[in-house]
């Protein structure tokens, strides 16, 4: 086995693979939580002392007590639980009762102030739908209002009332009845008002009872379920305490045995033999092995003195072929240079010869201008030379 500086390419492996990463928290808790408890698992079932053929018969009772336990919890709370309902449905049914009792009485005065009060004949609206509305369209002439009877008919004359003192007394009677029953209507109303309050508050009343008997049936229920989680509580300190005990016991006794156990056997000792495989010579056993002899050591490192010098020729090679092919490219670069320098030259020389072979011509075709316009083209076209053209044109 080979550390860190024996080998010479370990730092850049790990730098391209990136095994420094931080682990996930999550991830480390969970491995810690697994690995935590298979040492505890390991040292219930691997102790010398209490390992036993068959099942694990002390943490059966322990979980058969967890579970008795935990059962006269929920059955201690469901009973808390069912007590509150059952009160709570009988305050519910009592005040559905005085609601339902409250509407009734309520219903009944209404019916009541109806019968009494809102009496067909003493409604104003009376006229409006009254089923011998037709039968009174066409009355008799009783006095001098009568709409039938115009001024022409010579029954009454303006100005005239014969029944002055019947219309009096019929108003004074309305209004009185009027005046008698708006009274009637604000005592009642006061007395209505009066009753509802104390309804009001006497039903308050009972709900305060009630609310305080609520309360305290409450507090009872609360307290008796605080003794029973602390009566609970307690016990599970006390078996929680006595597990613990005995399992530092356990662990104390296994320390000793494994200490003993190390100090016999060939674990600690530095004998080489110890870690050869039975079974394969060639392998160790990883738990006994102490490390290599230094024979061991001198071959890996003649090995990888073997390596460097077989490195070092190789970079030795790669640098002599990197020069040779700067070399090449260097000449590659002064022929291209020169065959630049060439084309230039030659572009130079091209465009010499066009310039004068341009300056040529412009020379040639002003001499052959200054003829055509000196020699040829002298005499001008009279006005008769154009009439005769026209002529022959047409």
């Amino acid at each position: 086995m080979m550390d860190s500086t024996d080998w010479p390419f370990t730092l850049p492996l790990l730098q391209m693979f990136k095994t420094d990463l931080p682990p996930d928290p999550k991830e480390a808790a969970a491995i810690e939580a697994r690995r935590n408890r298979e040492k505890e698992r390991q040292s219930r079932f691997l102790n010398v002392r209490t390992r036993v053929m068959g099942v694990d018969v002390e943490a059966l009772n322990s979980q058969v007590e967890e579970r008795k336990l935990q059962e006269a919890t929920e059955q201690s709370k469901k009973a808390a639980y069912g007590t509150n309902q059952v009160q709570y449905d009988v305050v519910a049914q009592m005040l559905e009762k005085e609601q339902a009792e409250r509407t009734r009485r309520l219903a009944k005065k209404v019916q009541e102030f109806r019968e009494q009060k809102q009496q067909l004949k003493n409604r104003s609206e009376l006229d409006l739908w009254d089923p011998n509305r037709l039968w009174k369209e066409f009355p008799p002439h009783l006095s001098n209002n009568d709409p039938y009877c115009g001024p022409a008919s010579l029954q009454y004359f303006s100005g005239e009332d014969l029944n002055r003192s019947t219309h009096l007394r019929m108003q004074q009677e309305q209004f009185r009845y009027s005046l008698e029953r708006q009274l009637q209507e604000q005592q009642q109303a006061r007395i209505d008002y009066n009753c509802a309050d104390m309804l009001n508050n006497q039903l308050r009343l009972a709900m305060d009872m009630r609310a305080a008997q609520m309360a305290k049936l409450e507090e009872s229920c609360r307290m008796a379920m605080m003794s029973a989680m602390a009566n609970a509580n307690k016990f599970q300190v006390a078996e929680v305490a006595e597990r613990q005990r005995r399992e530092h016991q356990c662990q104390q006794e296994a320390n000793l045995m494994e200490i003993q156990n190390q100090i016999t056997s060939d674990l600690l000792t530095e004998n080489p033999q110890v870690a050869q495989n039975p079974v394969a010579p060639h392998r160790v056993l990883p738990y006994c092995w102490k490390g290599m002899t230094p024979e061991q050591r001198a071959a890996i490192r003649k090995v990888q003195e073997a390596q460097r010098h077989e490195k070092e020729a190789q970079r030795q090679a790669e640098q002599a072929m990197d020069s040779e092919w700067e070399s090449q490219a260097e000449r590659l670069a002064r022929a291209a240079q020169e065959l630049e320098e060439q084309e230039r030259e030659l572009c130079a020389e091209f465009r010499r010869g066009l310039g004068s072979f341009n300056q040529q011509l412009a020379k040639e075709q002003k001499a052959q201008h200054n003829y055509l316009n000196s020699i040829i083209y002298t005499n001008q076209p009279t006005a008769q030379y154009h009439l005769q053209f026209n002529t022959s044109s047409r």
